[in-house]
């Protein structure tokens, strides 16, 4: 069948592949083929995290044997020197290495005690070698955890080399004593006894070896986290399939039938082994009875909803276990935010509910990094359930908007990305219509006119309206729904690079300077659905870190026991020195790198 036939006749949104745009049958052995085979299937609108993507783009550079001096380092007099207090810097590394994709959990029985995770960058920085290798040569995205015992006001570790892995999961990346090249993708969750889970990924950049990971945490006496060996779930080196976007929760409840059952959820991209085309992406899940020793065989859970990203487990009080995701049945032409349900410890799970139909969130108007319309979910103590995810909308169809999905033919003028959220009080079987998170606003312009490299003015932009994108939700004991998201509540200029050598050294130096665009920074925005409240203290520059492609997937959000809510985001305002980065060494170099940020707080 021919493409526009299938488009005709079949205009779904996450379609299984048909055709292949690409006239050569993917490398389904590598990373990059997978992610290509994806990519090309013709009206798709699932894809993998953007962590994996990042990870199919990067390789190392060669080590230099010269130091490399920049001749122009993008940057703004906009951007930040440092981020200020009250918020805090959560990684404690200074030679700017990238972090990204935020996970945050409150210990339930201690609410002083916080511990954070993102996908780190570190590795990439360190100055050691070995047998004549800079290290930054051989390490890829890594797993880093943060422990806080004072309420997220310090945080502990740092990491330096192979022998001194401070942040860093053990067990999983080569470097960290693993098999694996690469890992990311972070999740957490506590269980009642003060144990903390990590869940993420491990994966080969060019063998088809993958695997979903979890590692329990422990503190000693004197507050220091440490992490045991992994436990890998439905590992694999079948070329035709890839775990992704995995995440992770505890029923930490005292009187749930399933006390400390630890749960994961997690896509499963099929492809055809003889076409390299994609084939379905249904939700997974595993669960463990013995603190994460051990998982269950990996099972669907998804029903007949096969072409999905994005799942998040929740636990009630009562110990009855929700996932959520964003997906898509074969003839939809409108995604949806899907949840199951399971009142018996994951053994069995009732039909998919459609909570509303979405229009998958495109790129913020004036940035370059990827976006989705992932959901994140919270139960309350009273057991209500809420749900908060992004949708596009030219005006107020906040349930799905076909003038705005680009697979169905041309967009409407004034698109935007908004957070939403919904409610369900009786365990899911209705919900309520999505609500708007944020009131409306426009942007702010700073920063203009600016000269052009050609004599000409850059003016400020027309007025529009601010969007959200990566919402996190949490609930306080007594009730409180916490919401937090970036919000590109900002325009500025920006001056681009004509000319530069090839990422990864593009991204520090540039060799020719360019056009101002505009570019639209971000807030950290946390509301209690009545009190908004700006957590960030300085507009965000996303083009800072990965050149504006890769800013994260998610935010996080977690609420303690004593009503403070903790969220966590990628932030770009701190300047730290570059040495080592990718192989290449520079003269130390100063940039804004990304770093991972939190704030607290009650309304």
């Amino acid at each position: 069948m021919a493409v526009p036939i299938v488009a005709a006749l079949l205009s779904a949104s996450l379609l299984p592949a048909i055709t292949q745009a690409a006239s050569s049958k993917p490398d389904l052995n590598t990373l990059a083929g997978k992610v290509a085979a994806l990519q090309g299937t013709a009206g798709l609108q699932v894809r993998f995290s953007s962590f994996i993507e990042q990870e199919a783009q990067d390789g190392s550079a060669p080590a230099t044997s010269t130091p490399i001096t920049p001749k122009n380092v993008l940057s703004s007099p906009l951007d930040g020197s440092s981020v200020a207090a009250p918020a805090v810097t959560v990684n404690q590394d200074t030679a700017g290495a990238p972090q990204n994709e935020t996970a945050i959990a409150v210990d339930p029985n201690n609410a002083n005690r916080v511990v954070a995770a993102a996908n780190d960058y570190v590795t990439r920085t360190w100055s050691c070698s070995i047998n004549g290798t800079p290290c930054s040569a051989l390490g890829d995205g890594y797993s880093g955890t943060y422990a806080s015992n004072d309420g997220g006001q310090t945080w502990c570790c740092t990491s330096s080399d192979p022998s001194h892995l401070g942040t860093l999961i053990p067990g999983v990346d080569r470097l960290a004593g693993g098999q694996y090249d690469a890992g990311g993708d972070p999740a957490l969750a506590w269980d009642s006894r003060g144990h903390v889970y990590y869940a993420g990924l491990g994966f080969n950049r060019t063998s088809a070896a993958n695997t979903v990971t979890v590692n329990r945490g422990s503190f000693d006496g004197s507050g220091n986290l440490s992490w045991g060996a992994p436990t890998f779930i439905n590992p694999t080196t079948s070329p035709s399939i890839f775990n992704d976007k995995e995440w992770i929760a505890a029923d930490h409840n005292v009187a749930s039938p399933f006390r400390d059952r630890v749960y994961v959820t997690w896509t499963r991209f099929v492809f055809n082994a003889n076409t390299g085309a994609y084939v379905q992406s249904p939700i997974f899940f595993a669960a463990s009875s013995d603190g994460g020793a051990t998982f269950s065989a990996p099972k669907s859970i998804s029903g007949n909803v096969l072409y999905g990203q994005g799942s998040r487990p929740v636990v009630g009080p009562d110990g009855s276990l929700y996932v959520f995701w964003d997906g898509s049945t074969r003839l939809a032409s409108l995604n949806s935010t899907y949840v199951v349900k399971s009142t018996d410890g994951g053994a069995s799970w009732s039909k998919p509910t459609a909570i509303s139909q979405l229009t998958d969130s495109a790129l913020l108007r004036n940035t370059v990094f990827r976006n989705n319309s992932f959901p994140a979910a919270a139960v309350a103590a009273n057991g209500d359930l809420y749900a908060t995810w992004t949708t596009e909308t030219s005006g107020n169809a906040l349930s799905g908007d076909t003038s705005c999905a680009s697979w169905l033919g041309s967009i409407a003028p004034g698109c935007r990305s908004y957070a939403v959220y919904s409610k369900s009080t009786n365990g899911g079987a209705t919900w309520s219509a999505p609500a708007r998170v944020f009131a409306a606003a426009p942007r702010t312009a700073i920063g203009y006119p600016v000269t052009q490299p050609g004599g000409d003015t850059l003016g400020a932009p027309a007025a529009s309206a601010v969007e959200d994108i990566f919402p996190a939700i949490s609930t306080a004991p007594d009730g409180t729904v916490y919401i937090g998201a970036y919000r590109g509540d900002v325009v500025s200029p920006w001056q681009t690079c004509a000319l530069a050598p090839p990422p990864p050294e593009g991204r520090i130096n540039c060799t020719t300077l360019g056009n101002y665009i505009h570019n639209t920074r971000l807030d950290y925005v946390v509301t209690n659905l009545g009190t908004t409240q700006t957590v960030s203290t300085h507009p965000i520059n996303t083009r800072n870190g990965f050149g504006g492609g890769f800013f994260g997937d998610y935010t996080d959000l977690s609420v303690g026991s004593d009503g403070r809510f903790h969220a966590f985001w990628t932030d770009s305002n701190n300047k730290q020195s570059v040495v080592w980065f990718y192989g290449l060494e520079f003269a130390p170099t100063l940039i804004n790198q990304e770093d991972v940020v939190t704030a607290s707080g009650a309304f």
